[in-house]
């Protein structure tokens, strides 16, 4: 698992800021010391990359900086709120930053403001708050637009494009960073160019565009050869390693990552070495090279635990654990993926958690522990629909924020011409007592008028109602593959409860199945999100083909699909999971000269179930219907699982069932059908 890197950039000897570090030292203490404000600029490289040493410093010049003029005062401020971003305390930052805002608004000086917006930027971004990040920086490039600072001009379209690509909108993202390369180059200062072209070679990463990148990273390389910082060579070292490692060049990027904790650690850059020890030992897990895993996980793990860095440890525990297990050291393995992931619980960051739990249940799938990868399987399941759900209810939010905005602007639209009917009424009225004689033509002219209006208003309350209608469709529909959604399906099955119970006797019955896209994470980690929502559209497209206009058909949640069949005959199950196993693999999937195709893994049964002749909820049947689904997949994906019925003496509860459905398999207490698929596992075809 790869540790995370913060939003930045990285050249030349480890001489250069050690020599910072000297002069800063000197400047801060010297008999005479030199200008405030060169003293702070002397701080600027050491914080961003040794923060525990520049913090101290930094604290003595507080005061002194404080009763200083507006310029070094906000310099300050900016500096002090990086540093302590840097070392993890976001709180003191955050604090910081709003002051330097106060600052600047204070003075009406838009580049000290649009500084203290970026700075918070950072501050959230660091505390997983990207939304409120994005806002914060475009708030600031505004500002910054007409500033004649060319620093501030280049740092904050750098962020602003990076914004747009963490959103995903890479053609925004590729357009300001360009222009920030463009700007660096009109400012001639180096150091601006290397942060502007490392920016721009890591969104072509993002982009898969790998020659544009390198070529991008090139650039950086050349720009950094005229100053003296290994801390920005590191970070340019990290960017060339990514690029290798996405572009399969293994050894060009394993010698990289190598050089940069070299430069990391001749410059005591605590931080940094951790992220880069950590990220050697995911290279080393995926070259399935255990011994080294665990030698750079360890060092990763003192590293950060000398900093405090709490994300780094939690990684490199979950690294360290995945090689437990591989070496068969189960116990230990579990014991340590499970210290890290805590940590991610505890830091609310779902998403990681949720990718650590996806690769937990691979690795102990791995390792022939199937009870232990079912139950980290259905733990990635839970978290994956509540972030789902998440999802769904923001797009919710924003179409009806959307609905309401336009009603507002109707029912304004609607005052404003009631307004002007009512003026029109009172100057008919002053022209009634002035001219008796224009009574009737002025009355017929109001009701003219009265007459349009009502139609305006029926014309508008029809459109209302059609934007209900269009809001009610879309809510029981999900956005990407308009098939219907969870809340549907809830609201449809509960006026399914009075369904009478079923029997073996029966030859018609409903059926439920739930079916999961095996390998998915893969797909999304290797050709990006959007090849994920291509195959989310393909099944869909392909649900549609293989069942019948009157099955309901569901997007579960995340790649999960549920299709409820009415009336069906019960002989029929095993052959309808048969033809979802064959149909789905069968269609591929063009995604940017890319051939895809997929296999499910799929669970089901038919409904309503009866256990010991007591009927089941719909709820408890999915839930079944979910265990049949986590066995297909330990026992090997690409299959189904379909529960028949239960066994009319059986020493099991129903509790019990659904806790151990293997187990009560085995014992005879509950009766499965197994259909295997045909196709091979994921394919993809340049």
């Amino acid at each position: 698992m790869l540790a995370g890197h913060h939003r930045g950039s990285h050249h030349r000897r480890s001489l250069g800021l050690l020599a910072a570090l000297f002069l800063a030292s000197s400047l801060a203490f010297a008999d005479a010391p030199a200008p405030l404000a060169q003293r702070l600029a002397a701080l600027q490289d050491v914080g961003r990359f040794v923060p525990q040493r520049a913090l101290p410093q930094l604290m003595k010049l507080e005061r002194e900086s404080r009763a200083a003029p507006l310029a070094e005062k906000a310099a300050f401020l900016d500096l002090a709120c990086k540093t302590h971003n840097s070392l993890g305390q976001n709180d003191v930052a955050d604090r910081l930053c709003d002051e330097l805002i106060q600052l600047g608004q204070q003075h009406a000086d838009n580049t000290i403001t649009a500084r203290g917006l970026l700075a918070k930027g950072y501050v959230q971004f660091s505390m997983n708050e990207l939304a409120l990040s994005h806002q914060l920086i475009w708030q600031a490039e505004k500002l910054a637009a007409g500033s004649r600072d060319m620093d501030l001009r280049v740092r904050v379209t750098i962020s602003s494009g990076q914004s747009f690509g963490e959103d995903g909108n890479f053609p925004m993202a590729l357009t300001r960073l360009q222009a920030a390369a463009n700007l660096s180059r009109e400012s001639g200062q180096p150091m601006l160019m290397v942060i502007a072209y490392n920016s721009l070679a890591n969104l072509y990463d993002q982009m898969r565009e790998y020659e544009k990148g390198f070529d991008a990273l090139k650039e950086a390389y050349r720009a950094a050869e005229s100053i003296d910082s290994p801390g920005r060579l590191a970070t340019l070292k990290i960017t060339e390693y990514a690029l290798s490692m996405d572009s399969g060049q293994t050894r060009r990027g394993l010698k990289a990552l190598l050089e940069a904790v070299e430069l990391e650690r001749k410059i005591g850059a605590g931080p940094m070495v951790a992220t880069a020890l950590v990220n050697l030992s995911d290279f080393y897990l995926k070259e399935k090279d255990y011994r080294n895993v665990l030698s750079y996980g360890q060092q990763a793990l003192e590293q950060a635990r000398l900093i405090n860095k709490e994300s780094s440890m939690a990684t490199a525990r979950v690294n360290i654990g995945q090689a437990y297990l591989a070496l068969g050291r189960l116990a230990e393995g579990k014991q340590s993926i499970e210290e890290g992931m805590a940590w991610y619980e505890k830091s609310g960051d779902k998403p990681q958690l949720q990718s650590v739990l996806a690769e937990y249940g691979d690795a102990l799938e791995r390792a022939g522990d199937l009870p232990g990868a079912l139950n980290a399987y259905h733990r990635e399941r839970t978290l994956s629909n509540e972030l789902f759900e998440k999802r769904r209810q923001k797009a919710v939010m924003e179409l009806q924020e959307k609905y309401e905005a336009d009603k507002a602007k109707r029912q304004i639209e609607l005052l404003r011409q009631e307004n002007q009917v009512k003026t029109t009424e009172i100057d008919n009225r002053r022209l009634q007592q002035r001219v008796w004689w224009l009574l009737a033509l002025v009355f017929a002219l109001s009701s003219v008028i009265v007459y349009f209006f009502y139609r305006k208003v029926r014309q508008a309350n029809a459109q209302l109602e059609e934007k209900n209608l269009e809001l009610k469709q879309q809510s029981a529909r999900d956005p990407l593959t308009a098939l219907y959604n969870r809340r549907h399906f809830q609201e449809f099955m509960r006026g399914q409860q009075e369904i009478a119970p079923s029997s073996a006797n029966d030859e018609m019955v409903s059926a439920m199945y739930l079916m999961d896209v095996d390998h998915f994470k893969h797909i999304n980690d290797t050709y990006g999100h959007g090849a994920g929502d291509a195959v989310l559209r393909e099944i869909s497209d392909a649900l549609r083909e293989i069942l019948r206009e009157t099955d309901m058909i569901v997007r579960w949640g995340g790649e999960e699909f549920l299709a409820f069949l009415p009336a069906v005959p019960r002989g029929s199950l095993d052959d309808v999971a048969r033809r979802l196993l064959s149909g789905i693999p069968a269609r591929t999937i063009d995604y940017q000269g890319i051939q895809l195709s997929v296999n499910v893994s799929i669970g089901f049964a038919p409904f309503p179930l009866a256990p010991g002749g007591k009927s089941m909820s719909w709820e408890r049947a999915v839930n079944l219907v979910d265990m049949a689904l986590y066995l297909a997949k330990g026992h090997g994906r690409n299959r189904a699982y379909g529960v028949q019925g239960f066994a009319h003496e059986t020493g099991m509860s129903m509790e019990q069932i659904e806790q151990d459905i293997e187990a009560a398999w085995r014992a005879g207490s509950v009766e499965l059908s197994v259909v295997q698929g045909n196709w091979p596992e994921l394919r993809a075809v340049s």
